[in-house]
């Protein structure tokens, strides 16, 4: 079997999105590229979660082309193998469609950094326009807007993030959503108040090089 150990971690990522309640049934997917090869391994399209072992996860080139499995990817495989194609820095992209976050995805706006935590993720979570699934659409729009953040909301359709491996990213989608949720519940009893750019900066600055273990 290739890749054994990315199976595996993908697999457990996951894994951690219908536990985070990220995804319900079967939506949502986790992938992981492997530095060495170049490979990708993805979450198999419409399998419930509960069902799934690393053995289903199923292994493509950044064309597309399917090297091991003997599932169908998922559909949005193109959308991943864009982003890997385009950014050398990403290991690790999950796509979700978490309710606060969405909830501003569908409203048509980015979530803005009123949290110290909305450091982590480089500030205030962009928005992409619509575009169709299925294709390198998405992908093509988060690259142009997602810029130094490790996530970004999609109009009228859910949150895809990315990290230096699937376990960022997917920490990453579950921030997304906890910052989501208090800024919605913030809004609900008044205006958010915004951090500075400089309060930015240094939060960006402590998460980037002083937080968590080395």
């Amino acid at each position: 079997m290739l890749l054994p150990q990315l199976r595996e971690i993908v697999w457990i990522c996951n894994l951690e999105l219908p536990k985070n309640d990220l995804v319900k049934m079967t939506s949502g997917n986790v992938s992981g590229r492997d530095a060495e090869t170049g490979l990708v391994v993805i979450k198999p399209s419409g399998y419930r979660y509960e069902e799934l072992t690393p053995a289903h996860m199923v292994v493509v080139d950044l064309n597309g082309n399917v090297v091991e499995g003997d599932l169908k990817p998922s559909t949005d495989t193109d959308t991943h193998l864009y982003v890997y194609r385009c950014r050398p820095d990403v290991f690790g992209m999950v796509h979700t469609h978490s309710p606060y976050a969405t909830s501003f995805a569908v409203l048509g706006q980015p979530i803005p950094a009123c949290l110290t935590a909305s450091a982590m993720l480089g500030g205030e979570i962009p928005l992409g326009g619509y575009a169709a699934i299925g294709g390198e659409e998405i992908g093509r729009e988060i690259v142009s807007k997602i810029g130094r953040a490790l996530a970004i909301v999609m109009q009228n359709h859910g949150v895809f993030t990315i990290g230096n491996s699937p376990q960022q990213a997917t920490k990453m989608a579950v921030e997304v959503e906890e910052i989501a949720r208090i800024t919605h519940l913030a809004m609900l009893r008044g205006k958010p108040i915004p951090l500075s750019m400089d309060q930015l900066e240094y939060m960006v600055n402590l998460y980037t090089n002083d937080y968590g273990q080395r």
